[in-house]
């Protein structure tokens, strides 16, 4: 074992050690989304926020806590975006599988909730 590791294990334990004793900062909850829509918009609010903050010269104690809780609002959007994506693939296989049975009637009915569905996703209609 090199010299320099010798002395820096016992840096690294103790500064993981001091981590451990570090309380935490209160939790917020966040903005809910409650669609894709509301997502997206929360997203594009927070995230200017964010951007605004970190564009600055050094980030005080009040920006880093701002930051704290404005990340609540982003997760909370970002997994409803997960959610929705998730179930919008679930949809294009459904469209999938109706295709593959040659099920016109059907086909046309998910595809058009399909549609309808990703087009939130793509904040613009797919219709022509």
């Amino acid at each position: 074992m090199s010299r320099c590791s010798v002395l820096l294990i016992p840096l690294l334990s103790w500064s993981l050690a001091g981590h451990a004793d570090v309380p935490r900062v209160d939790h917020y909850e966040g903005l809910a989304a409650e669609s894709l829509e509301e997502a997206f918009a929360h997203l594009a609010e927070y995230n200017k926020r964010l951007a605004a903050i970190v564009d600055g010269d050094v980030l005080a104690p009040t920006d880093l806590n701002a930051i704290h809780q404005l990340t609540y609002t982003l997760e909370n959007a970002l997994e409803r975006i997960r959610t929705e994506v998730v179930a919008i693939a679930e949809a294009l296989e459904d469209v999938h599988v109706a295709s593959e049975s040659a099920d016109a009637v059907r086909t046309r009915e998910l595809a058009e909730a399909y549609l309808e569905a990703v087009s939130l996703l793509l904040r613009r209609p797919v219709k022509p």
